[in-house]
């Protein structure tokens, strides 16, 4: 039974790290990026709350945190917040599993994304 929740499991780190390889050896800034541009930036001109995320991602890659808070600052907490939540899913840590997934912990993250994406294009952040 193990077995059936290993392979994805191996499958997504693998591909994870493709990704990751790939966000390291190419600039986003650069030509020749093999990643699409942001569709909500294209239709509408703004930000959307992940914009600048790859940037800061590469960034920080190369070990330059200062640039990658300049690319979108909520990478610093995303990443962290996606981990934990993955790590509680994985492990069955249900009394982790409980608040981070609560209607009410859902409903703040909402409230943040939200006012992430109205500040830093209404503040140009």
């Amino acid at each position: 039974m193990q077995k059936r929740r290993t392979w994805p499991l191996l499958m997504a780190a693998i591909a994870m790290a493709g990704v990751l390889y790939v966000v390291y050896a190419f600039d986003p800034m650069g030509g020749g990026f093999p990643f699409p541009q942001c569709v909500f930036k294209s239709l509408t001109g703004w930000n959307c709350p992940g914009c600048g995320a790859t940037r800061a991602l590469h960034a920080l890659l190369h070990c330059e945190p200062a640039a990658a808070w300049r690319a979108n600052p909520a990478v610093f907490f995303a990443v962290p917040l996606a981990a934990l939540a993955l790590i509680a899913d994985r492990r069955g840590a249900e009394k982790l599993r409980r608040v981070l997934f609560a209607p009410a912990a859902i409903a703040v993250l909402i409230a943040a994304i939200l006012a992430w994406t109205l500040l830093r294009n209404l503040l140009c952040l």
